[in-house]
């Protein structure tokens, strides 16, 4: 059994490559190649948290079976610890024989990103040049890792977050990355807002981020935060006047905040989803329609995603001689 560091994740798995294992991943939930039950979601209310395990079996050239086991502590930033852990276990798709252990807190940010990257690519326009990302944690890096590598024309980000402090530390951790665009930060959202062709939303709010007036006609919305009822990102009125997709339509109905609240105010019904991720990437439904259209993707993560990004980094591994190898 091999077991797999964040170091090793991050070699064997490059975003670009990431990209392209969860389009090719969502593509075969779209075609009912992926078993994926809806997740198992345990709180523990003393710490205002979440445990969530998320099962899971994915066909295609690079078959997968595992479960992904992921924390949310929000109250872990006031110890300046990580809010996020989280373990996936694959198993032999033949023999069920377990083969790997994955640190699952970088591949989560980083199949997060991934998934943005894909709706990126297939729903913004093509000239877009200013990215606003909200948040600043653990998730924000990938997002605009993943929106650069897609869309290469992007030269001016705004970073918007509540201190500054770690908005400066996601700008200096993009210049390491080699962004050498435009880089500002802010704390309220009209001015970026109004420059934006895309935003993401990374962030724990249980609120609207920002006004829905300040969304620029053609702009596209990856919102990937909001991952429980009672959250949600965007305002109810921009999600209304939004054609928008989804990684899968019965998990988004459960658990999307940003949907149920915009359903609840009358605003939106179940037909309000024009498709799911992996109809996109299967060219079953359309995307942007017009350059005007605000398109938003919304996701509250799915295994699917796990599972292809765990299998594409044991096989470059297993290659490349990364990990510890443990005899059970």
């Amino acid at each position: 059994m091999r077991f797999l560091s964040a170091a090793d994740v991050a070699q064997a798995a490059p975003m670009a490559s990431a990209i392209e294992a969860v389009a090719q991943a969502f593509g075969l939930l779209a075609r009912g190649e992926a078993d994926i039950p809806l997740r198992t979601a345990i709180t523990t209310p003393a710490y205002a948290a979440t445990t969530f395990f998320m099962p899971g079996r994915l066909g295609g050239e690079l078959p997968a079976l595992g479960l992904k086991t992921v924390s949310v502590f929000p109250q872990n930033m006031y110890r300046a610890e990580p809010t996020i852990y989280a373990l996936v276990t694959l198993f032999d798709p033949t023999s069920g024989r377990p083969v790997a252990v994955l640190d699952g807190t970088y591949l989560t940010a980083l199949r997060t990103g991934a998934a943005s990257g894909v709706a990126t690519r297939l729903l913004a326009r093509p000239e877009a040049r200013t990215l606003v990302i909200f948040g600043a944690g653990a998730q924000a890096l990938p997002q605009v890792m993943a929106v650069l590598a897609v869309r290469p024309t992007i030269d001016n980000i705004w970073i918007v977050n509540r201190t500054r402090d770690r908005a400066t530390l996601l700008a200096a951790r993009l210049r390491g990355e080699g962004f050498r665009g435009d880089l500002r930060i802010a704390t309220n959202p009209t001015l970026p807002l109004a420059e934006a062709d895309i935003i993401c939303t990374a962030t724990s709010s249980p609120t609207p981020l920002f006004a829905a007036d300040l969304v620029r006609p053609g702009t596209h919305i990856n919102a990937i935060g909001a991952y429980r009822p009672d959250m949600a990102e965007i305002p109810p009125a921009v999600v209304a006047r939004s054609r928008v997709f989804v990684d899968q339509r019965h998990a988004a109905w459960a658990e999307a905040g940003d949907l149920i609240q915009a359903r609840a105010a009358g605003l939106i019904d179940e037909h309000h989803i024009a498709g799911e991720l992996g109809e996109l990437v299967n060219g079953t439904v359309s995307g942007r329609t017009t350059a005007d259209e605000i398109t938003l993707f919304k996701s509250v993560g799915n295994a699917v995603q796990d599972l292809a990004v765990a299998a594409l980094v044991l096989q470059r591994a297993t290659e490349l001689g990364l990990g510890i190898e443990v005899m059970l």
